[in-house]
């Protein structure tokens, strides 16, 4: 019993100084709360300065600061870009150094001047970027143009957050002679995009085969159309007349002057001349002319020389209508055989003239053949050609004699005479 008095005497101690130290407390913050100081000595008033009417005046025009808008400074200068606008300006960078035809500064949404003047914050250019990216990016945006301008926002990123880049763009942007002495002239030109090579060399070949089928028509052409003149209006041997063109004439004419059975055959040339023949009779009443009655014999013969000529498909020196032998795919695939059989016969002919042999049939062919062209040789017949051979025209002297009576032989019987006497005179060379 006296230990358990004890104990409770203690425990009673306790809860008093406890209880004490409480109360303490509690008046202390009460104190501190109504801001009364414990004493005047611990908590020294302080000394307010006294205001005079320059300080009230100027305390009253100071503005005051407006707190109310609670937006940052570069949200502020942001708010009136509009990422969506292709107005990007123009600028001249042919090589697509920098970016391309478009303003570096307006593609981001800056003027040159106001830039340089002002340079926006890094945080402003990165913000800017980041919005005509997601607007501009090839997998968002629908704009058929995204790819390419997605690439100058980059590039215009890359110049306007470079300074040394930047410089040299600005610099250019005035002085186009520093852009060509350093990226060169060539700038300037724009090349079409690469064809296939293959289809270029086939389309080359189908022309050249298509030109060279209708060069061979035109020389054929040529030919037939001035021997059809020559025919139609009995060309003399020194106008241009030819033995073809004196037989042409007598078929035509022969078929012109047929039978009327006959005449019905060959297109009725016969019965359509006489009719006209007979209207200008009735109509003038009158005796026609020689002159009228040739034009009107020349206008009957010209239908049938032609459609004799078109009949005559090779007139000798390689004057034929076109084949599929006059293709240049076939000329190309002969020149090999054709140029080693040239080098053979050569070969041989010169050793030959080495072991000073006499000349062959076959040599002398060949040789009046090149002196005297192959158009006049394939035109002539099988004895011509023998007495050319014998003549041995490839001689010089004997060409120039061989030329002279060919001229001779197609002048009139006239100027043959003429000739003659001037020549015997020696007034001819």
């Amino acid at each position: 019993v006296g230990s358990m008095s004890r104990w409770i005497v203690f425990l009673a101690l306790v809860l008093a100084s406890v209880q004490v130290s409480m109360v303490a407390v509690a008046q202390e913050d009460g104190d501190a709360a109504a801001g009364a100081p414990t004493s005047d000595a611990e908590v020294p008033k302080k000394e307010e300065p006294e205001t005079t009417a320059s300080d009230s005046s100027q305390s009253s025009s100071t503005p005051k600061k407006d707190t109310s808008s609670t937006k940052p400074r570069e949200l502020l200068e942001d708010s009136g870009f509009d990422a969506s606008s292709t107005e990007w300006g123009s600028y001249y960078d042919p090589q697509n150094i920098f970016c391309g035809s478009y303003d570096c500064y307006k593609i981001l949404g800056f003027d040159y001047d106001s830039f340089g003047k002002s340079p926006p914050d890094a945080k402003i250019i990165t913000k800017r970027y980041r919005k005509l990216s997601r607007e501009w990016h090839p997998d968002k945006s629908k704009h058929k143009d995204a790819k390419e301008r997605f690439v100058k926002i980059n590039k215009a990123y890359e110049v306007l957050t470079d300074a040394e880049v930047r410089k040299e763009y600005d610099m250019m942007r005035f002085n186009q002679e520093a852009y060509f002495s350093k990226y060169g002239t060539s700038v300037l030109w724009s090349y079409a995009p690469k064809s296939d090579l293959s289809m270029v060399i086939m389309l080359i070949f189908v022309i050249a085969n298509v030109f060279s089928w209708f060069s061979q028509k035109h020389r054929w052409q040529l030919v037939a159309d001035r021997l059809t003149k020559a025919a139609v209006e009995d060309w003399p041997t020194a106008q241009g007349g030819t033995p073809e063109s004196k037989d042409l004439r007598e078929q035509a004419l022969a078929i012109l002057n047929a039978t009327p059975d006959e005449t019905n055959e060959n297109g009725k040339a016969n019965s359509s001349l006489s009719s006209s023949t007979t209207s200008k009779k009735q109509k003038g009443g009158k005796k026609i002319s020689a002159k009228e009655k040739k034009k009107m014999e020349e206008e009957a013969l010209l239908p049938i020389v032609k459609a004799l000529v078109y009949e005559m498909k090779d007139f000798g020196g390689g004057f034929h209508q076109p084949t599929w032998k006059d293709l240049m795919v076939v000329t190309l695939a002969k020149m090999p055989f054709n140029v080693a059989t040239a080098l053979l016969w050569n070969t041989k002919y010169y050793l030959r003239r080495l072991q000073k042999l006499e000349l062959c049939d076959e040599e002398k062919e060949v040789l009046t053949e090149r002196a005297v062209g192959p158009v006049v040789w394939d035109t002539k017949s099988d004895e011509e050609r023998e007495q050319m051979v014998k003549k041995e025209l490839w001689i010089k002297e004997n060409k120039l004699e061989w030329e002279e009576e060919q001229y001779v032989a197609n002048l009139s019987s006239a100027d043959q005479k003429q000739y003659a006497k001037l020549k015997k005179r020696g007034k001819v060379e």
